[in-house]
């Protein structure tokens, strides 16, 4: 655990930086000699200001979003991405929410509900979340009291998404058919910012970023548990039978692999500067993190505790979705032909 002072400047420093949509500069290893290296299979040019991802099962397609600059942010977009031909589907703009000086109410985390069949998003400038109808992109509800919301999570089985408020210690569940705020765990002093959930138990799991540790909330828990993770984790992923978590450690440029029943670190896996997202294949029990300043993919075995594979994507890739077995990673690059972001696409195999 960090001490005190060190946390608090930490802290500090990862406010601006969220804030500026940008990470922190790893401290930690560089990155770790892969067993092979490669490019993405394809990329393409989507929007400026990518931020996150998630696939939808029901319509086969992959959602995005994206905002640019600061407050006043008037640039923004709900992108619906086609995944073989990464083709821009529709794009949806956020409504405005200061019509004064033209703000839209921006959206940077994404999850989607294929069950009420709706996309969720936060709204982390507006300190909240929106949610919008997939089939028409219709902006069905403005969920305010989120603070500075970071990521969203859908547990379908359970008619709830969660919601982590950076800004406050908050990590706040919603029903899913009402979009009412159903419960609301403040931890004092900490910074949630990843988020998972195990659909079989209804467990949510918050990185708690200045914290080094994961803020665990099970339904019938009086308080909230607290699991060790490595330095700086910002974004967490969950294995197939929900026992192992893998957090992408920003201020370590490592992946922590940990034990969820014991409550500790079982192995610290170098990765890249900047580890930034990180997402689990069930199909191979491979884990990918996305290193922002290396600008790389890292492929691991989390069994082994190695890198395996490292993909070179454009630079700042900001998060990253595996589906089927295919991984699909944003990239703040502003590479496009008119400066657009672009998403990578490439397969995970053994």
């Amino acid at each position: 655990m960090t001490s005190l002072p060190r946390r608090i400047r930490r802290t500090a420093a990862i406010a601006v930086a969220l804030a500026a949509g940008s990470t922190l500069a790893a401290a930690g290893p560089a990155n770790a000699r892969p067993a092979t290296s490669a490019a993405p299979a394809a990329s393409a040019p989507i929007a400026k200001g990518l931020y996150q991802s998630a696939y939808s099962e029901r319509h086969h397609v992959l959602w995005a979003t994206a905002a640019v600059g600061r407050p006043p942010v008037t640039s923004s977009a709900l992108v619906q991405v086609d995944p073989k031909s990464l083709k821009i589907k529709a794009s949806y703009t956020p409504p405005v929410s200061n019509p004064t000086n033209g703000a839209v109410e921006a959206v940077y985390g994404v999850a989607v509900d294929d069950e009420h069949d709706t996309v969720w998003t936060t709204t982390t400038r507006d300190n909240g979340l929106a949610v919008y109808d997939q089939r028409t992109g219709k902006h069905l509800a403005s969920l305010p009291g989120v603070n500075h919301a970071r990521e969203v999570v859908v547990d379908e089985r359970h008619d709830t998404a969660w919601a982590s408020g950076f800004g406050d210690g908050s990590v706040v569940a919603f029903d899913t058919r009402t979009f009412k705020e159903k419960k609301r765990v403040t931890v004092p002093g900490a910074t949630p910012a990843g988020l998972a959930v195990n659909e079989r138990t209804g467990v949510v799991y918050a990185t708690d970023l200045a914290g080094d540790r994961i803020i665990e909330i099970a339904p019938r828990a009086a308080a909230p548990r607290f699991i060790p993770a490595g330095d700086g984790p910002i974004s967490i992923a969950l294995s197939k039978d929900g026992r192992t978590a893998y957090s992408a450690d920003q201020a370590a440029g490592a992946l922590s692999v940990i034990d969820l029943r014991k409550g500790a670190v079982t192995k610290t896996v170098p990765t890249g500067a900047g580890a930034l997202s990180v997402a689990a294949d069930p199909r191979t029990g491979r884990v990918l993190v996305a290193n922002r300043t290396t600008a790389t993919v890292s492929v691991v075995d989390p069994r082994k505790g190695a890198v395996v594979k490292t993909v070179t994507t454009g630079a700042n890739p900001n998060h990253v979705t595996v589906v089927h077995g295919t991984v699909f990673v944003l990239a703040k690059s502003g590479s496009g032909p008119a400066g657009e972001d672009e998403v990578h696409r490439f397969r995970v195999t053994r």
